[in-house]
């Protein structure tokens, strides 16, 4: 046993991820005394501009772009009350297929080597007891989502430590209301298809293979707050048109797999830190 304080640690690709994906957690777990870690991995430089100006169209600077989104990322963590906050600030690889992919410097260009070798450092540091990043897949495709999967495992297994590990996923019940929501609220949003409706039936996870699901309703207020302090990219971030109480009624369990346990605590289970404490 050691001294330190039981910690959280969620790696994240991007400024925002933390509050859409683990925003209910972070505020959770703070409030209850636990040290939460967050590590963003890039800058987010291939967001959106001033005036909702895209990646690669006149007037789009992604180094102005990266510093309005660290602001904005510091002021969700204060939002969430996250502890410590921990960035890498490897250049934004854009989504799957954009030129950004093959550009020197992008975390997605980085080698895992690398990148886990400066992440191993963070988790010697902060020892964490409950890691948390996305699956293998990045949940949808991402390719900063997938690089933070692999240097998260491979930092890992650099460090010998051994946290109970968990990978953010949806239950696919969950995803079939986000579709009805989406409907409901987004005026542009047309039906996807065939091969668009395939993909998207396979994110998360089915319901019965989820082994944690934590109970963050109370604390939707903060994941509404964090989300809407990343202002800049409002037009991407399609919660916020619900309101409040309808994003924490849709967004107030957020679910995971767990990939590594020493505990032997029981699943399903409520709680990250189930056999902890």
């Amino acid at each position: 046993m050691n001294d330190l304080p039981l910690t959280l640690m969620a790696v994240h690709a991007h400024p925002d991820d933390e509050a859409t994906g683990t925003g209910g957690v972070l505020a959770r777990y703070a409030a209850e005394g636990i040290r939460t870690v967050l590590v963003t991995c890039t800058d987010g430089g291939c967001g959106d501009g001033p005036g909702g100006v895209k990646p690669g169209d006149p007037g789009h600077d992604p180094a102005a772009v990266a510093l309005m989104r660290r602001q904005e990322l510091e002021a969700s963590c204060e939002i969430l009350k996250v502890s410590h906050l921990e960035t890498l600030d490897y250049a934004d690889s854009g989504m799957m297929g954009w030129p950004a992919n093959d550009a020197p410097g992008s975390f997605w260009q980085t080698p895992v080597v690398e990148s886990a070798a400066r992440l191993a450092k963070l988790l010697r540091r902060y020892e964490p007891d409950v890691v948390v990043t996305y699956d293998e897949n990045g949940f949808y495709g991402h390719p900063d989502h997938i690089q933070a999967n692999r240097i998260t495992m491979a930092a890992l297994a650099m460090t010998g430590l051994t946290p109970k590990v968990y990978w953010t996923t949806a239950p696919r019940s969950m995803m079939q209301r986000f579709g009805e929501v989406m409907r409901e609220f987004g005026a542009d949003w047309q039906e996807p298809d065939p091969a668009e409706a395939a993909a998207m039936a396979e994110i998360g996870l089915p319901d019965e293979e989820i082994t944690t699901w934590v109970d963050t309703a109370a604390f939707g207020g903060q994941k509404f707050d964090a989300l809407a302090a990343h202002a800049s990219q409002g037009e991407n971030i399609f919660f916020l048109a619900m309101g409040q109480e309808r994003f924490t009624e849709l967004m107030g369990v957020e679910t995971f797999v767990r990939v590594q346990d020493t505990t032997g605590a029981a699943v399903p289970e409520n709680d990250l830190f189930a056999g902890l404490r």
